[in-house]
């Protein structure tokens, strides 16, 4: 990723043919000069479980514009919803497209017929369009996204698949998953560069965000504490990992490690609450769920590469809740190039 003097910046250089084709038959969108795409695998092999938030992965594709502007520019899907963006110009505006499946199993695989109390086979197939505006010292991004859990979101099919592949434990119990519902959420994030060490190894990022609608609906702040060094334009990246899109990432040469921790409220959650408007298999939880990252990033060239652990944890939570947290324990993994 190269250098700007403020913000988040990339440079176009090649092409992903067959994520590229499919997200613009999708979007429809017409893309800018400069295009980066990325891909995110969360598995929670990585830390050596397979149950709970079991698979995600995301590809996504960024047209930026580092040009100061006073009018902004984003794609009809977060255009209704600008009213709650900032009307001050951005040094950089980044929009991303973005292509996603989540699945979430039980935590015992072998039986067809869950009993009741066991997180629900589910999977959650969708498309989310992104608005990030970018100022010297904070940044704000706007989410829509649209999607639909159920058979259709192809979950059973990609999980059985892979652990036939691997030659992993075949999950009996798809049968029982959530019914086919669609589902939207619209989100609405900042993240403040507050604190900067004087000899910028470090920083410290502050954030805050709303949630609304069936996929999730909730309150969070958190903060992260970064140690690198070209650190300065990459803090807008931390924006993108709440929604999965991609984890904290370095770039213009840069690298860092981080630790962070999310503070996090859910008035609903379609993995844990279940269907919204049928009967379906559900769990109680603490809603107060919280979150605790720690990883690392590295860029070179025109590319970057990004690990994190996510633990989830319960502050006042039940054995029924650190169980739940430990079910949804996962690693991930980000690589972005230059298109």
């Amino acid at each position: 990723m190269t250098q700007v003097n403020k913000g988040w910046k990339f440079r176009a250089t090649g092409l992903n043919k067959y994520a590229f084709v499919l997200l613009v038959l999708f979007t429809g969108t017409v893309f800018a000069e400069d295009q980066w795409m990325s891909a995110t695998l969360d598995n929670d092999f990585f830390v050596n479980e397979d149950n709970g938030y079991t698979n995600g992965i995301n590809v996504s594709i960024y047209s930026i514009d580092d040009t100061p502007s006073f009018e902004p520019d984003p794609d009809v899907w977060v255009k209704p919803f600008m009213w709650s963006m900032p009307d001050t110009p951005a040094l950089v505006t980044i929009k991303v497209n973005s292509i996603g499946q989540s699945l979430m199993t039980p935590s015992d695989l072998t039986v067809s017929h869950p009993p009741e109390g066991s997180l629900p086979y589910a999977g959650l197939l969708s498309y989310t369009n992104t608005y990030i505006s970018i100022g010297p010292d904070h940044a704000d991004r706007l989410s829509t996204t649209l999607g639909m859990v159920g058979p259709w979101a192809l979950g059973k099919q990609t999980q059985k698949t892979i652990h036939k592949i691997i030659g992993a434990q075949d999950p009996k119990g798809w049968d029982t998953q959530l019914k086919n519902e669609p589902v939207f959420m619209i989100s609405r994030s900042r993240t403040w560069r507050s604190w900067v060490s004087d000899s910028e190894r470090m920083d410290l990022l502050l954030g805050a965000s709303v949630d609304v609608g069936t996929i999730k609906s909730g309150v969070n702040a958190g903060a992260v504490l970064r140690y690198g060094q070209r650190m300065e334009n990459s803090y807008a990246s931390v924006l993108l990992s709440g929604s999965r899109i991609s984890n904290p990432i370095a770039i213009d040469h840069g690298w860092f490690v981080f630790a962070g921790v999310l503070f996090n409220y859910d008035f609903n959650q379609i993995f844990m609450d279940g269907n919204t408007f049928r009967n379906s298999q559900s769990v109680d939880y603490d809603r107060s769920h919280n979150m605790f990252s720690s990883g690392l990033s590295y860029s070179w060239g025109e590319s970057s590469l990004a690990f994190a652990i996510n633990s989830p944890f319960s502050i006042n939570g039940d054995e029924r809740d650190r169980e739940i947290d430990k079910f949804t324990r996962y690693g991930t993994l980000t690589f972005a190039w230059a298109l």
